[in-house]
């Protein structure tokens, strides 16, 4: 139980410190930063993969090639998510952002009641009406839709949908999906070279090796995590995926500064209370459930 609870807090923690290491490509734009994730994210699960002798999972495919289409529709979420995640990082938009994985567990609830036929209980509906009440205000007092933030939450909700009845661990599943989304992106970053207008090499060292070591900083979390859940409960992991949004609101806000006026303060509120309630009445319900039964 420890040992999971230091590697999920962990992997939620590194999560949480991303905004700084893509602040680092700042010089480099989004798509090409995202081309080189892909890639390289591709190379680093393949080293993992060799090293443990992991790959009886392509035979699994070749018997069922069904699991690729999954895989390919995942590749097609996670690559939006990433591609905005970095984008508004680096466009001065990390509250933005910040608020989309805040309200991402509460679109996974709802996408659980509208494509998995679950049944909200009632703290669930009164937290996800919150959530809608907070989401509307920002929309009319801000003076914008917030679609940083549920592009963000949606994408990661739906790549979560898939994921959930995916027949692969993470790392298995991340460098199938990393497949689907490295060939483009090679030849999107050899366009890039031919062209001169490439960051890879022609921008110095820094860059090169922060692009490389992008595949690292990607797939290094999710395989903490991917050990760490294995070993807790899931009410647990509820309380700590928070970390990740926290964080990234505080470096927003206090490290770069990012302006947060009265009616943005206010819509993160109501935000923050409708994930109290989702959060407290899982545990809640988890105690109840789990609560041994007295015999007389």
């Amino acid at each position: 139980m420890k040992k999971g609870i230091i590697l999920t807090i962990v992997a939620y923690f590194l999560w949480g410190l991303l905004p700084f290491y893509w602040k680092l490509l700042s010089a480099v734009p989004a798509y090409e930063i995202l081309c080189h994730r892909m890639v390289w994210s591709l190379v680093f699960t393949s080293l993992i993969l060799t090293i443990r002798h992991q790959w009886s999972w392509l035979q699994q495919v070749r018997q069922n090639p069904k699991h690729l289409i999954s895989f390919f529709i995942s590749a097609a979420f996670l690559s939006v998510n990433w591609f905005v995640f970095i984008w508004a990082v680096n466009s001065g938009f990390i509250l933005d952002s910040s608020l989309g994985y805040f309200i991402n567990p509460l679109i996974s609830v709802l996408m659980g009641v509208i494509i998995l036929k679950e049944k909200l209980r009632q703290g669930q509906t009164l937290a996800v009406l919150i959530a809608a009440i907070g989401v509307a205000y920002l929309t009319l007092e801000y003076g914008k839709f917030p679609w940083i933030a549920l592009t963000l939450a949606f994408t990661f909700a739906t790549y979560g949908l898939l994921r959930k009845t995916a027949k692969l661990n993470s790392v298995e599943g991340l460098n199938a999906e990393s497949m689907f989304m490295a060939l483009p992106a090679i030849s999107f970053i050899l366009y890039f070279g031919i062209s001169g207008n490439g960051a890879f090499i022609q921008s110095g060292w820094s860059n090169s090796l922060l692009l490389i070591f992008s595949g690292a900083a990607t797939a290094i979390p999710l395989i903490l995590f991917a050990g760490g859940v294995r070993r807790i409960p899931l009410s647990m992991v509820g309380f700590i995926q928070y970390i990740t949004p926290t964080l990234h609101f505080l470096i927003g806000y206090l490290v770069y500064h990012e302006p947060l006026t009265k009616p943005r303060l206010i819509g993160f509120i109501i935000i923050w209370i409708a994930l109290m309630v989702y959060t407290v009445e899982g545990f809640v319900k988890n105690i109840t459930v789990n609560r041994p039964v007295s015999r007389k």
